[in-house]
Protein backbone atom coordinates (compact mmCIF):
# COMPACT_ATOMS: atom_id res chain seq x y z
CA UNK A 1 0.00 0.00 0.00
CA UNK A 2 2.88 2.65 0.84
CA UNK A 3 4.28 2.16 -2.55
CA UNK A 4 0.96 2.90 -3.99
CA UNK A 5 0.84 6.05 -2.30
CA UNK A 6 4.62 6.99 -3.43
CA UNK A 7 3.74 6.74 -6.76
CA UNK A 8 0.55 8.90 -6.41
CA UNK A 9 2.23 11.73 -4.21
CA UNK A 10 4.79 11.42 -7.26
CA UNK A 11 2.47 11.55 -9.85
CA UNK A 12 0.54 14.77 -8.01
CA UNK A 13 4.31 16.48 -7.81
CA UNK A 14 4.97 15.93 -11.51
CA UNK A 15 1.51 16.87 -12.47
CA UNK A 16 1.99 20.14 -10.59
CA UNK A 17 5.74 20.88 -11.98
CA UNK A 18 4.06 20.48 -15.59
CA UNK A 19 1.03 22.50 -14.98
CA UNK A 20 3.35 25.92 -13.74
CA UNK A 21 6.64 24.93 -15.37
CA UNK A 22 6.21 26.00 -19.45
CA UNK A 23 9.56 24.29 -20.35
CA UNK A 24 8.89 20.97 -18.47
CA UNK A 25 5.62 19.12 -20.63
CA UNK A 26 3.64 16.18 -20.52
CA UNK A 27 1.96 15.74 -23.82
CA UNK A 28 -1.48 14.83 -22.32
CA UNK A 29 -2.59 14.48 -25.60
CA UNK A 30 -0.54 11.80 -26.82
CA UNK A 31 -0.30 10.23 -23.73
CA UNK A 32 -2.16 9.01 -20.78
CA UNK A 33 -3.01 8.79 -17.18
CA UNK A 34 -1.19 5.12 -16.96
CA UNK A 35 1.96 6.16 -18.54
CA UNK A 36 1.99 9.19 -16.42
CA UNK A 37 1.27 6.75 -13.71
CA UNK A 38 4.60 4.97 -15.34
CA UNK A 39 6.35 8.10 -15.34
CA UNK A 40 6.10 8.32 -11.72
CA UNK A 41 7.32 4.95 -10.50
CA UNK A 42 10.31 5.76 -12.86
CA UNK A 43 10.84 8.64 -10.92
CA UNK A 44 10.79 6.56 -7.62
CA UNK A 45 12.87 3.48 -9.01
CA UNK A 46 15.17 6.00 -10.16
CA UNK A 47 15.18 8.07 -6.13
CA UNK A 48 15.56 3.88 -4.72
CA UNK A 49 17.98 2.69 -6.81
CA UNK A 50 20.07 5.51 -8.75
CA UNK A 51 19.76 8.76 -5.95
CA UNK A 52 21.81 6.97 -3.47
CA UNK A 53 24.23 6.14 -6.15
CA UNK A 54 24.91 9.53 -7.19
CA UNK A 55 24.78 10.90 -3.46
CA UNK A 56 27.63 8.62 -2.38
CA UNK A 57 29.36 9.90 -5.71
CA UNK A 58 28.93 13.41 -5.11
CA UNK A 59 29.62 12.92 -1.31
CA UNK A 60 32.92 15.81 -1.34
CA UNK A 61 30.56 18.51 -3.56
CA UNK A 62 27.94 17.85 -1.20
CA UNK A 63 29.70 19.08 1.71
CA UNK A 64 31.56 21.67 0.06
CA UNK A 65 28.60 23.30 -0.21
CA UNK A 66 26.68 22.44 2.47
CA UNK A 67 23.88 20.34 1.15
CA UNK A 68 23.17 22.38 -1.54
CA UNK A 69 24.98 20.42 -4.22
CA UNK A 70 21.61 17.97 -3.28
CA UNK A 71 19.42 19.98 -5.67
CA UNK A 72 21.48 19.29 -8.80
CA UNK A 73 21.38 15.99 -7.65
CA UNK A 74 17.76 15.82 -7.67
CA UNK A 75 17.61 17.35 -11.00
CA UNK A 76 20.02 14.85 -12.39
CA UNK A 77 17.94 12.37 -10.76
CA UNK A 78 14.82 13.97 -12.72
CA UNK A 79 16.95 14.47 -15.71
CA UNK A 80 17.54 10.59 -15.83
CA UNK A 81 13.93 10.19 -15.66
CA UNK A 82 13.12 12.26 -18.15
CA UNK A 83 15.57 10.46 -20.67
CA UNK A 84 13.75 7.09 -19.81
CA UNK A 85 10.66 8.51 -20.70
CA UNK A 86 11.90 10.12 -23.87
CA UNK A 87 13.20 6.79 -24.71
CA UNK A 88 9.92 4.87 -24.27
CA UNK A 89 7.76 7.86 -25.81
CA UNK A 90 5.77 8.04 -22.28
CA UNK A 91 5.27 12.49 -23.28
CA UNK A 92 7.58 13.55 -20.44
CA UNK A 93 9.70 16.31 -22.22
CA UNK A 94 12.40 19.06 -20.95
CA UNK A 95 13.60 22.20 -23.18
CA UNK A 96 16.95 22.05 -20.98
CA UNK A 97 19.01 21.37 -17.73
CA UNK A 98 17.58 24.20 -16.07
CA UNK A 99 13.72 23.63 -16.49
CA UNK A 100 15.03 20.06 -15.37
CA UNK A 101 16.29 21.69 -12.21
CA UNK A 102 13.19 23.83 -11.28
CA UNK A 103 10.75 21.10 -11.90
CA UNK A 104 13.11 19.13 -9.57
CA UNK A 105 12.82 21.79 -7.05
CA UNK A 106 8.73 22.05 -7.78
CA UNK A 107 8.55 18.23 -7.21
CA UNK A 108 10.72 18.21 -3.77
CA UNK A 109 8.99 21.04 -2.68
CA UNK A 110 5.38 19.26 -3.59
CA UNK A 111 6.49 15.62 -2.28
CA UNK A 112 7.62 17.01 0.53
CA UNK A 113 4.37 18.55 1.67
CA UNK A 114 2.15 16.08 0.47
CA UNK A 115 3.89 13.50 2.60
CA UNK A 116 3.53 16.04 5.95
CA UNK A 117 0.34 16.27 4.95
CA UNK A 118 -0.35 12.38 4.79
CA UNK A 119 1.47 11.70 7.89
CA UNK A 120 4.46 9.74 6.00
Amino acid sequence: MGIIIKVLVNAAALWVAVTILDGFRFDFDAGTIPAFLGIALILGIVNVVIRPIITVLALPAILLTLGLFLLVINAISLAIVVAISEALDLGLTTDGFGWTFLAALVVSLVSWGLEAVLGR
